[in-house]
C-alpha cells in the first residue's frame, strides 16, 4: 500500500486543493485512493459514515491511560464503552463529523466520506479554546494553553483510523496542518512530522509562491527541522504560480541544491479551485452585480459557510458578506443567518454590530430571512444553555422573529438527509450537524419534510421568515430555483455537485500536466 503526505510551509498554501486534485488523479487511473488528515481545525464540517464493524468509539484513546486524567477536556467525561451510532434515533443515516475539506477529498476519490478520513477535528468555539471531535464524535473541550501537552493521547485514535484506511486502499494521500516549521508546536504534534514519523509516511513539502518568499520558506523549513524530521521529506512542490514558469528555473534549482530535496513540479494558479468549497476562511464576494442581492452577516464563529456556494454560482445572484463594521445592504431581497459554532456569543456580536436593527428594517421593506442551524436558533424567542455547552449556563433572548425556543444539549445530531420543502414538495438534499433541540408551536407549518417522515424548521405565516437545521439546502437546483423565483430571479439550473465534480476533473488534468506524478507515486511506494 502506497502513502504520501503533503505538508506546507504555512497555512493556506493550497494543500487541501492539491490533495483533492491528486486523489482525483489516482482515482482516474483506476486506483483505490483515500484521503487522510490526522488533525484539522475548522468550523466547516460535513457528515461522514462510521467504519463498518467498528469497536466502541475511540479505542485508540482508550489505550492511552494518561488521557483519562486529562482535565483540559472539560465538558464531557471519557466513556470508554460508549458505542458508535449513539444518536441515530431511527434515521436512515447516522454519522459523525469531519472537516469539509476531507469530505471534498472523498468526493475526489469517488467514495463516501468516513470519519476515519479526519479522526481529530478541532472546532474553535472561543478565542482560547475548541471543541474536540474524535473519530466523528464530540469528545470534549480543549483550551489553547493545553494544546501542546494534552493532544498527544489523540495519536492513538489517529493511527487507528489511518490503519483502517490503509487496509482498504491502494494509496492514501495525507494532508498536514499548518507547517512543520512551527517548531514551538513540535512537542506532542500529531498533525505533521509527529504523525509522519509515527506512521512511517514520506512527505512532500508545498510552498506558495503567490504570497512571495517561497525559496526562503522551503529552504528555511529544512533549516529548522531536526535531522530525523527532515529525513522524511522527499520532495517539494511550488504552488499557485502565475506567469511564465521558466522565470523560476533558477529559484527551483536553488531550492533543490539547498535542501537536497527532489523538485516535483510547479503548479499554476488553478482557477477551477474557485468552484470548490472553501475550507477555513470565508471567501470574498464573487461578483459586484446581480438581479438579486443576498446578504450574509459574517460572525466570528461562522460555521458551514459553504451553504451559500450554490447560490453565489448563480449569475442572477450577488452575495454580499457583511463584515464587522458594515451594514446589511438595503437592497437585499434575502438575508441568510448562517450556522455558528457559538450561537449565543455570535448572537451578541450580531446585536453589537447593529445587524438586528438592519434586519428589522429589511423585514419592514418586505424582505425575506432564512436562518440555518445556529442562525435558525437566533431567530427564535429564547436560547437556553443549561449545561454550559457554549460557556457558562445561561438563557438569552433571541431575535424573536420566529415563535420557537431552543435548548442546547450534549447530544449532537449528525446526519445526511433528503426530503422536500413545504408547500410544493420540492426536493432537497443536505445534512445536519447540531447540538440543540428547537421547539415550534404546532399551528405553524414546518419548512421541510424529511424522507423518514419527520419534519424540520418553521416558516412565519406570511412565509417571509424561515429557519431550519439543514445545511446545503440550495445544492439541489430544483430547490434553489424555487427560492430564486420567490426573490424575483431565474436560476441557471446548475447542479452544485456536478459543478464541484467538474472542477475536480479540471484540477486533476492540470496536475497531470505540471507535476511529476510518477515521481510522487515512487515516493508513495517507498513508505
Amino acid at each position: 500500500m502506497a502513502v504520501v503526505m503533503l505538508q506546507g510551509t504555512g497555512s493556506d498554501v493550497g494543500k487541501s486543493v492539491l490533495v483533492a486534485g491528486l486523489c482525483r488523479v489516482f482515482a482516474n487511473r483506476g486506483m483505490r485512493v483515500r484521503p487522510f488528515k490526522p488533525q484539522n481545525m475548522s468550523n466547516n464540517a460535513a457528515a461522514a459514515e462510521f467504519p463498518q464493524g467498528c469497536p466502541p468509539r475511540m479505542a485508540g484513546i482508550e489505550k492511552a491511560e494518561a488521557h483519562k486524567d486529562a482535565r483540559c477536556f472539560q465538558r464531557r467525561e471519557f466513556v470508554a464503552d460508549k458505542p458508535y451510532k449513539q444518536n441515530c434515533q431511527g434515521r436512515q443515516f447516522c454519522g459523525g463529523e469531519i472537516g469539509r475539506a476531507q469530505a471534498l477529498q472523498a468526493l475526489a476519490c469517488r467514495v463516501k466520506p468516513s470519519v476515519d478520513m479526519n479522526p481529530v477535528l478541532l472546532k474553535p468555539q472561543t478565542d482560547t479554546g475548541a471543541q474536540v471531535i474524535v473519530q466523528g464524535e464530540v469528545y470534549g473541550f480543549l483550551n489553547a494553553k493545553d494544546f501542546n501537552t494534552k493532544r498527544t493521547p489523540l495519536l492513538g485514535a489517529v493511527l487507528e483510523s489511518f490503519e483502517r484506511l490503509r487496509g482498504g486502499s491502494e494509496i492514501v494521500v495525507v494532508e498536514g496542518a499548518g507547517s512543520p516549521a512551527e517548531t514551538n508546536l513540535r512537542s506532542g504534534d500529531i498533525a505533521n512530522m509527529g504523525f509522519a514519523r509515527a506512521a512511517g509516511v514520506p512527505v512532500i513539502l508545498v510552498g506558495d509562491i503567490d504570497r512571495g518568499g517561497v525559496i526562503a520558506s522551503i529552504v528555511g523549513t529544512k533549516a529548522v527541522l531536526d535531522a530525523e524530521d527532515a529525513a522524511f521529506v522527499k520532495g517539494f512542490i511550488i504552488n499557485k504560480f502565475r506567469g511564465n514558469v521558466t522565470l523560476f528555473d533558477g529559484g527551483y534549482k536553488t531550492i533543490e541544491q539547498a535542501t537536497n530535496w527532489r523538485g516535483l513540479g510547479i503548479v499554476p494558479w488553478l482557477n477551477a479551485a474557485r468552484s470548490l468549497p472553501a475550507e477555513d476562511a470565508v471567501p470574498g464576494d464573487l461578483r459586484s452585480a446581480g438581479a438579486v442581492t443576498i446578504a450574509v452577516p459574517v460572525m466570528p464563529h461562522i460555521a458551514n459557510f459553504d451553504d451559500i456556494d450554490a447560490l453565489e454560482a448563480e449569475s442572477a445572484v450577488r452575495v454580499v458578506r457583511a463584515r464587522p463594521g458594515q451594514a446589511l445592504p438595503g437592497d437585499a431581497r434575502l438575508v441568510i443567518l448562517p450556522g455558528s459554532k457559538a450561537t449565543i456569543s455570535d448572537l451578541a456580536f450580531l446585536r453589537a454590530q447593529g445587524w438586528d436593527i438592519d434586519l428589522a428594517a429589511h423585514i419592514r421593506r418586505g424582505g425575506y430571512v432564512l436562518g440555518i442551524c445556529g442562525g435558525y436558533q437566533m431567530l427564535g424567542k429564547t436560547i437556553s444553555d443549561p449545561l454550559g455547552i457554549e460557556g457558562e449556563p445561561v438563557t438569552v433572548e433571541g431575535l424573536g422573529l420566529l415563535p420557537v425556543h431552543t435548548k442546547l444539549d450534549e447530544e449532537k445530531r449528525v446526519s445526511d438527509v433528503r426530503g422536500v420543502s413545504l408547500p410544493g414538495h420540492i426536493p432537497f438534499r443536505g445534512y445536519e450537524i447540531h447540538c440543540g433541540r428547537t421547539e415550534a408551536p404546532p399551528d405553524l407549518p414546518p419548512l421541510l419534510e424529511l424522507e423518514d417522515g419527520s419534519t424540520d424548521g418553521i416558516a412565519s405565516a406570511d412565509g417571509h421568515i424561515c429557519g431550519c437545521y439543514i445545511h446545503r439546502l440550495f445544492d439541489d437546483p430544483r430547490q434553489r430555483s424555487v427560492w430564486l423565483e420567490m426573490l424575483g430571479a431565474s436560476s441557471d439550473g446548475i447542479d452544485q455537485d456536478m459543478r464541484v465534480d467538474a472542477a475536480l476533473d479540471a484540477i486533476a488534468l492540470a496536475l497531470e500536466g505540471c507535476l511529476n506524478i510518477e515521481g510522487i507515486l515512487e515516493i508513495a511506494n517507498s513508505a
